[in-house]
């Protein structure tokens, strides 16, 4: 697929990147956007050689600056809950797919932009940037699976402040509330980025999928339910050739090389 709002680069070392492209826009999400991101979300699952994602925005302004107020439903209830759950759907595929990504918040992070690094992996922001829920000045509440996200990763009542408020947090606070993972300098954020999802990527790929899918389980389900899958997902793992090599690796002083097998 050509893309027209979104660059897509899935470099040899197995990571891709997707820098959102809509600068005059401040990269802010519409239709044709996230149809463009749901594309590129699928090919990042089914390319065996890309393991790993960072996605960003073009600029230095905004990662996303939010949904594109012009094409909000308002005044529609079954329109603007096709709207919502579109989006979470879309935004949602970043998170299931298997495969550690990376959120390199170069800017602006709000509504639909927060929610989208939400999906990540891990988040880094550059310094200055802002990351906010703004949808309560709307009159309105985020859509994209911001109230059930921000909370689980925050807290409570952290959560609340920031959605009942609307007001946006700088990364310094984002990184003390556990928003973000790191703080780093704008001229440094995406080369931090890129090192920081290849270490996750470099990892033995159905160890790193069985991780990822057992945390949500435990998350989701509880303690007891987690421990299971947890328990289930060891021993699977203790029979493939990627354990036997990481295993074989460290007995032997070398650095392991993973297959996904």
């Amino acid at each position: 697929m050509s893309y027209n709002l979104i660059v897509f680069e899935a470099a040899e070392d197995g990571v891709a990147v997707i820098t959102i492209n809509r600068p005059d826009k401040l990269n802010a999400l519409n239709e044709a956007l996230l149809r463009e991101l749901d594309e590129a979300f699928r090919s990042v699952e089914s390319d065996g050689g890309i393991r790993g994602v960072l996605v960003t925005g073009v600029g230095d302004k905004a990662f996303v600056a939010g949904a594109d107020i012009g094409e909000l439903p308002i005044g529609a209830a079954a329109e603007a809950r096709a709207f919502a759950r579109r989006g979470q759907a879309v935004l949602g595929r970043l998170e299931r797919i298997g495969k550690p990504s990376v959120a390199a918040i170069n800017g602006f992070a709000l509504g639909g932009g927060l929610e989208l690094a939400l999906c990540s992996t891990v988040r880094v922001a550059a310094e200055g940037a802002k990351l906010g829920l703004p949808e309560i000045k709307l009159g309105l509440m985020p859509g994209y699976g911001g109230t059930q996200r921000l909370p689980r990763l925050v807290g409570r009542g952290r959560a609340l402040e920031i959605l009942l408020t609307g007001e946006p947090v700088d990364a310094a606070e984002a990184w003390r509330m556990g928003l973000v993972n790191h703080v780093v300098p704008r001229s440094e954020l995406a080369a931090f980025s890129r090192t920081l999802v290849r270490k996750m990527s470099d990892r033995a790929p159905l160890a790193v999928g069985t991780i990822m899918e057992t945390v949500d389980a435990g998350l989701e389900g509880g303690m007891e339910a987690g421990l299971r899958f947890e328990a289930a997902g060891f021993g699977a793992l203790a029979t493939t050739e990627d354990a036997l090599e990481g295993t074989r690796a460290f007995l032997e002083k070398r650095k392991a090389v993973f297959r996904g097998k």
